[in-house]
């Protein structure tokens, strides 16, 4: 049995499950849903206003997941501890996993992590995290249940002092399939500033929900990053909620009428 402890027993569980039977074919993620951080790493050596930056968590990305998923009737899960943790859309074995600088700010409590340290981390939240993704999409493989991953994100609308005109970024890697339509659709709308891969582009480096939940099982998906600025309040929420699911619904249908193909 495990004897040492990330998180106590009274701590906020390592994700939450927003409509669990969600009856659609969309399977929405979260991985920067959250800024918590448990209470033996303190708060890292970073003062509250830095832990409610964008360097501790993707702001607004739960809110409009949670949406997402009521216009979508979709299952949704949501990391709820923060990136500066230990990062869930990362490998552990990347050098950003557990980071020890963000952005031009240093982590203080990133500094000397231990490999002991960091694997403790690992196992109490990024792995039940992970662990719980898979089970469900084996139970869909089971039961033959038609799946689409979409990987719910925000990006800070300014980076390094440079400006980031995107609205919308649509990502993708190996397979392009969903991607290209949602791109499409995307360019089609006056005023609507999309991202090809931009602001950040799918690596197995740069990302982990992509490559092992969607490529590694070869169904449909994207990764999908919206402005920070854009989902300030509830209302904004709502409004790119609303368009990301009229979109994905028809990039669905066109999906489905396509003929059968894979990178």
């Amino acid at each position: 049995m495990e004897s040492a402890r990330l998180l106590g027993p009274d701590e906020p569980p390592v994700f939450q499950i927003v409509r669990a039977d969600g009856r659609s074919r969309y399977f929405l993620t979260c991985d920067h849903g959250g800024n918590l951080l448990p209470r033996t790493l303190g708060t890292l050596g970073l003062s509250p206003l830095d832990l409610e930056r964008h360097i501790a968590w993707d702001i607004g990305a739960a809110g409009l997941a949670r949406r997402l998923a009521d216009e979508l009737d979709a299952f949704l899960i949501v990391q709820t501890y923060s990136r500066l943790a230990i990062d869930c859309n990362r490998t552990p074995l990347s050098s950003t996993s557990i980071a020890p600088l963000s952005e031009s700010t240093p982590i203080p409590g990133n500094q000397n992590v231990s490999a002991a340290e960091a694997d403790l981390r690992r196992r109490q939240i990024f792995q039940p995290y992970h662990d719980r993704i898979g089970v469900e999409l084996d139970a869909r493989k089971v039961a033959g249940r038609q799946t689409i991953l979409v990987a719910v994100h925000s990006f800070t609308p300014v980076f390094h002092g440079e400006n980031r005109p995107w609205q919308i970024g649509v990502l993708y890697n190996r397979d392009t399939r969903l991607a290209q339509k949602l791109l499409a659709l995307f360019r089609a709308e006056s005023g609507t500033v999309v991202g090809d891969n931009q602001p950040y582009a799918v690596s197995d480096e740069s990302d982990y929900t992509i490559p092992v939940h969607g490529e590694q099982r070869s169904i449909p998906h994207v990764e999908i990053e919206i402005r920070q600025d854009l989902l300030a309040d509830e209302a904004g929420q709502t409004r790119w909620a609303q368009r990301l699911a009229g979109a994905l619904r028809q990039a669905e249908f066109l999906l489905s009428a396509a003929p059968s193909s894979r990178p």
